[in-house]
């Protein structure tokens, strides 16, 4: 076992007790103003911004991600003027670097400032696993998305997870339609399964394992790295001798570009398809992957103009504009769902005094979010009663070349399915 393994081991145990403790939220009952609310009341004085936060992933080899999201949100902000019944709109981002530290320690930044009481993001179940806990212990709604770990919504997640919820489809779903694609479009009958230790690729590849053994498939075995191993060559050689029709790699830019190059120079691997996730959507995956890139398959929600909102066409048009290049990832539909989530909840429950000052009950502001429901950019929104909010769409797409430049998703990669 490896020290980056071992060291993933031991956060994963101080995350598990860092849950419960925040088992037991710290909010009480509290009246200001006009508004009684059972987890507390944010005021917000006249001509004073509302503060939202965020998270997400902002330095690294996984930046897209997070970037892509911050945008997404910030288009949202500012279709409404950047203001919210007349305040503007303050938007504090950490970032949480794709990982359990980072994720704790951007929302144990958040949850001290007294003003926030929704937080969007983040992009990594990683980070996020860690990090609803410490914002529910405020009080704080957390809309996520792109953070698609099974866990964060399911209906045994714990009560630490009440504030969380989340514009991207679960990937109970996900694994399930990687599983047949496998099966049925890739014709596989063997597979091995590789992931980082991270929630959302261990998680995606025992859902996918599962399903692909159901139906009939073997899996001859679940391999780990972890995300910044350069060399790939004995995990390869190891899976070259079991002979797999397919290496099924849900994991993050780095690792995977590793995983992808270097499995051209293993023997017994010339015939062997890889299969990535949707992680990999990014111009800085092309870069590190470089020629290999040409070819590779990755699953990933469908995210083409024909199957989003009516409105997405528009969104690219301005996302153009304003940062002077097409969409760098897959998610910024998401994120502009979950600030569209945000803004119609204020708008239901804030309440305004006789001195113009706002205030927002934060149990009362949570509970609309979960209830509401609009046509969004990336498909319907409409939460059920453990934060899932999207409906998945699947597809796969192919690398068809090498130029970080060319990256756009439908075109590089472009969908092949269905």
């Amino acid at each position: 076992m490896t020290f980056a393994i071992v060291r993933r081991c031991l956060v994963r145990a101080a995350i598990a007790g860092l849950v419960l403790l925040l088992a037991h939220p710290l909010f009480a009952a509290q009246t200001l103003g006009p508004v009684t609310d059972d987890l507390g009341v944010v005021k917000i004085p006249k001509g004073a911004p509302i503060v939202i936060g965020g998270y997400w992933v902002i330095s690294g080899a996984d930046t897209a991600m997070g970037v892509d999201s911050k945008r997404g949100a910030e288009l949202a902000f500012k279709n409404i003027g950047d203001k919210i019944l007349g305040h503007p709109i303050k938007f504090t981002v950490e970032d949480d670097m794709c990982n359990a530290e980072g994720g704790q320690t951007a929302a144990t930044k958040l949850a001290a400032n007294p003003q926030i009481f929704v937080v969007l993001g983040g992009a990594c179940s990683s980070a996020a696993t860690p990090a609803a806990p410490i914002l529910w212990q405020q009080g704080i709604t957390n809309i996520c998305n792109a953070c698609s770990a099974p866990s964060l919504t399911a209906p045994d997640r714990g009560k630490q997870y009440d504030g969380f919820g989340r514009t991207i489809a679960s990937d109970i779903d996900q694994g399930a339609s990687d599983a047949k694609y496998m099966l049925t479009v890739m014709k596989a009958k063997k597979i091995v399964a590789v992931h980082d230790g991270s929630p959302y690729a261990q998680q995606l590849a025992a859902v996918a394992a599962k399903n692909f053994a159901a139906m009939g498939g073997t899996v001859l075995s679940t391999e780990a790295v972890a995300p910044t191993d350069v060399d790939m060559h004995p995990v390869l050689t190891k899976i070259a001798a079991e002979k797999p029709d397919v290496i099924y790699m849900p994991i993050f830019v780095a690792a995977a570009a590793q995983l992808l190059r270097q499995s051209k120079e293993v023997p017994g691997l010339e015939h062997t398809a890889l299969l990535g996730g949707g992680s990999l959507a990014a111009a800085e995956f092309i870069e590190a992957a470089g020629p290999s890139v040409v070819g590779f398959h990755i699953a990933y929600p469908d995210v083409s103009i024909d199957t989003m909102g009516k409105g997405y066409p528009a969104f690219v048009a301005e996302y153009k504009k304003v940062y002077g290049e097409a969409p760098i990832s897959g998610y910024h539909a998401n994120a502009y769902d979950a600030a569209e989530m945000a803004i119609t909840a204020i708008k239901e429950v804030a309440k305004t005094d006789k001195d113009g000052n706002l205030y927002v009950g934060k149990k009362a502001f949570h509970d609309a979010v979960f209830k509401v429901k609009f046509a969004g950019l990336s498909g319907p929104i409409a939460c059920d009663t453990h934060g899932q909010c999207a409906k998945f769409k699947p597809a796969v797409y192919e690398f068809v070349s090498a130029d970080p430049k060319t990256f756009s998703m439908g075109k590089n990669p472009k969908k092949v399915w269905p």
